[in-house]
């Protein structure tokens, strides 16, 4: 009995080293399907992670040409107005209203010089400023500029009761200019109109010089409010560029 004993001590010892070998292989085992795992795991979140979004360019429009008008009243030489309408009411010209004079202004100069038994001769010039600026919304203030240009332009070719009416480019007023020449009857005699629509950046400048004879004094020739309408208008277009220096 005191051998027996020992023996089965040893027998038992035995017995035990296959599972503890079968146990520390099965925990090999586990600790690589675990890395396995993990690498599974992450390629799956490495392809299905979204791009990171591109930022949208920010929406630009090119910049207005000119930020400020002139003076109306001032944007013809006081000598001009003085030629092209002698006695006028108000040799400094008259203001038209406005609100925004940063966008838009006017003036004008009439008058009624009396010859005597020669009859009288009436003149009438005004000129008006209107300046775009740019906004992504609506556009560059040169575009903008162009389109009202066509507008300006459509509303003098349908002046209610022209004759004669003729429309011609203009060289050398601005980037663009078009003038509309015609004769409208008013208080029994005839005017011969020359309104200039011109476009210099984002700056539109409308001029119009017209005159009658009265008390038997003969119509202006259209030649005469035309070469007056044309010098007016350079002078008047030449003063953007002049106030934004």
């Amino acid at each position: 009995m005191q051998r027996s004993a020992p023996r089965l001590t040893r027998i038992l010892a035995a017995a035990a080293v296959p599972v503890m070998l079968v146990v520390a292989g099965c925990s090999s085992d586990s600790g690589s399907d675990g890395d396995g795992a993990a690498k599974t795991g992450g390629e799956k979140a490495s392809a299905t992670a979204t791009p990171s979004a591109t930022p949208s360019p920010t929406p630009t429009v090119e910049p207005a040409k000119f930020a400020k008008l002139p003076s109306a009243c001032k944007a013809i030489a006081t000598k001009t107005t003085a030629a092209l309408v002698p006695k006028a009411k108000n040799e400094n010209g008259t203001a038209a209203p406005s609100t925004d004079l940063a966008h838009r202004g006017g003036c004008s100069w009439n008058g009624l010089e009396d010859k005597g038994v020669k009859g009288s001769q009436y003149r009438w010039l005004d000129v008006s400023f209107y300046r775009y600026d740019s906004e992504v919304s609506l556009g560059s203030g040169q575009a903008r500029a162009q389109e009202n240009f066509a507008k300006e332009l459509g509303k003098i070719q349908g002046t209610t009761g022209a004759k004669t009416l003729s429309t011609t480019s203009v060289t050398g007023i601005g980037d663009e200019a078009k003038m509309v020449t015609y004769t409208v009857n008013k208080t029994g005699e005839d005017f011969p109109y020359a309104s200039i629509v011109a476009r210099t950046g984002n700056v539109l400048v409308l001029l119009s010089y017209n005159g009658a004879g009265y008390a038997g004094a003969p119509v202006p020739q259209a030649k005469t409010i035309v070469e007056g309408a044309t010098k007016a208008a350079k002078e008047a277009v030449a003063s953007v560029g002049a106030a934004n220096k």
